[in-house]
């Protein structure tokens, strides 16, 4: 069984920066898709950004665009997600999710989060105004 373990989450003031890492436990495991969600209290978890990772064709959620950049670094098996310039309306449990399969290739698919095979236990981040 696959387990991603998430860390990075903190505190931090409006404007500020933090980068999560998701590290794999199995260091064969190479999956296609490897992405970030995030769910802020009394609402729904959501994408925020996915990486292809074949191709390495990084794809983001409108609000997050231009501010938080998705990398992979596959000698370590890890996925990072830097967030610069966070606003308030970022804070939320932050999760890691890993998809066997390449939908996350195609827009309509990319975040549904019944198609992602392993999750994070989840990192928080909170942005304080």
């Amino acid at each position: 069984q696959v387990q991603l373990v998430e860390s990075g989450g903190g505190s931090v003031q409006a404007g500020g920066s933090l980068r999560l890492s998701c590290a794999a436990s199995e260091y064969t495991y190479s999956p296609d898709c490897m992405g970030w969600f995030r769910q802020a209290p009394g609402k729904e978890r959501e994408g925020v950004a996915v990486i292809y990772t074949p191709a390495g064709r990084l794809y983001y959620a409108d609000s997050v665009k231009g501010r938080f950049t998705i990398s992979q670094d596959n000698a370590k098996n890890t996925v990072y997600l830097q967030m610069n310039s966070l606003k308030p309306e970022d804070t939320a449990m932050y999760y890691c999710a890993a998809q066997n399969g390449a939908l996350c290739d195609y827009a309509s698919l990319r975040f549904r989060l019944d198609l992602y095979n392993y999750w994070g236990q989840g990192t928080q981040v909170t942005v304080s105004s």
